[in-house]
């Protein structure tokens, strides 16, 4: 009986290892499926992206072998969707091309004669030495601390510095160059210019304009190639422009191009070194003008100077700005003829008188200026010997034309005199406690930071 029982359960035993290897077995056959399922899809799907990566290649090699005309028949049409888009070749209407082979002629022509200017100056320069210092301890022994240095800065001669950059354009063979004044203000730097083959020479300011924001500077060179300036007044809303410059002084001889975008603008110009300007009627461009550029010329499609880039909008898209040659031309004259400028003055200090104005100080005009003193008891409303105070004119005074021409939002008071010649004498009204008079102002040269 016993040997029944045991034989009975051993059987029992064997059933369930048996049932222990069937599942151990079962369990493989899943894992292998899935493992072999789970490797095709990640295959499938590698293929399938280097086939969506290669698509248009495959459709084009398969388009230009194996899709002729002759297969395509009429009885079973095919089509086909776009699978690849062939690069547009734009097609140049022929007045366009002339304008862009204008451009290019203009800049040919113009950019031997563009530079850049590079403002560096001489800075001290040290070498640093750490000297060890001492503490006291609690017995009064002097003993090194570890923990502290103090340097020690000795004079080790002087390093060249770069300043800043700006641009500039020849105006004679034997390197005469015109630039912005604000581009070489400093007065105890050094100017050097790069020409557009390569060379470099350090340049002389011969004279500084103390109206507009204009310098004369000079390298010793001959046989330079220059620039012809063109009639600024001639200029039109519109018309293409060409600018050349020293792009953020890195990028020179930089190319942009627009139109005229406005005439006889005014506005008030600052820099980053603390100066400020007022700028009257100024050429508007939309041709894009960076920092580095002032100084540059701003061409026609002639290659002919039609101003000087002098300033940009900040925070606008290509709204820049341009001093018309035409009212450079006498300072070129001027420096070419007496090494200097010079330039006419009457002699006050003023403000523009507008309806804002009017109203607050209860005027009976709404044009002309006043004149009027400053902030500080220096700020004098006529300078003291000046041409104003020959005529009589005072303080309070309002000036209501020049030679007939109304001083008004067309008409600005600095930008007639500024054009006027050294000796010309002109007729003022003037409108002195109410009453209206004329009085002949005859124009002085004036003296510096006049």
């Amino acid at each position: 009986m016993r040997n029944k029982i045991k034989k009975y359960l051993n059987m029992f035993k064997n059933f369930n290892l048996f049932k222990k290897i069937k599942n151990i077995f079962n369990y493989q056959i899943v894992k292998i499926f899935f493992i072999s399922f789970l490797t095709i899809l990640i295959t499938i799907a590698i293929l399938f992206a280097i086939f969506w990566h290669y698509r248009t290649r495959v459709f084009n090699y398969i388009a230009n072998n194996y899709i002729t005309n002759g297969e395509i028949s009429k009885k079973e049409p095919v089509f086909i969707e776009k699978i690849a888009e062939a690069p547009i070749v734009p097609t140049i209407p022929e007045e366009k091309k002339v304008e862009v082979d204008t451009v290019i002629t203009a800049v040919k022509k113009a950019k031997p004669a563009v530079v850049s200017i590079v403002v560096s100056k001489e800075v001290p320069q040290y070498s640093v030495s750490y000297k060890d210092e001492s503490v006291t301890d609690q017995f009064g022994n002097t003993i090194p601390d570890l923990f502290l240095t103090t340097p020690v800065y000795t004079p080790n001669g002087t390093k060249k510095q770069e300043l800043g950059s700006g641009s500039g354009f020849l105006i004679s063979s034997d390197g005469l160059i015109v630039t912005n004044r604000h581009v070489v203000d400093t007065t105890d730097a050094i100017y050097t210019v790069l020409l557009n083959n390569g060379k470099e020479y350090t340049a002389t300011v011969l004279a500084r304009d103390s109206v507009l924001d204009v310098a004369i500077i000079k390298i010793n060179a001959t046989n330079l190639p220059y620039l012809q300036f063109a009639d600024s007044d001639k200029l039109e809303v519109g018309e293409s422009v060409v600018a050349i410059g020293n792009a953020l002084g890195e990028f020179k001889n930089t190319v942009s191009t627009g139109v005229v975008s406005g005439l006889s603008r005014s506005l008030s110009a600052s820099g980053g070194s603390g100066y400020q300007e007022f700028l009257y009627k100024v050429i508007q461009t939309d041709a894009a003008i960076n920092p580095g550029n002032s100084g540059g010329p701003l061409l026609n499609l002639k290659g002919e100077v039609v101003g000087i880039n002098v300033a940009l909008a900040q925070g606008s898209s290509n709204v820049g700005f341009s001093l018309p040659i035409n009212s450079v031309k006498s300072v070129i004259d001027q420096v070419k003829k007496t090494g200097k400028i010079s330039r006419p003055y009457v002699g006050i200090r003023y403000v523009k008188v507008t309806g804002d104005l009017k109203t607050k100080l209860n005027l009976s005009v709404d044009y002309g200026v006043l004149v009027a003193k400053g902030a500080t008891a220096s700020d004098v409303a006529v300078i003291p010997g000046s041409p104003a105070e020959k005529a009589g004119i005072v303080e309070n005074d309002i000036i209501l034309s020049i030679n007939g021409v109304l001083l008004n939002q067309d008409n600005d008071f600095m930008s007639i005199i500024r054009d006027k010649k050294i000796g010309e004498t002109l007729k003022l009204k003037i409108l002195s406690n109410g009453v209206e008079k004329i009085v002949n102002v005859k124009l002085e040269a004036a003296a510096d930071g006049q």
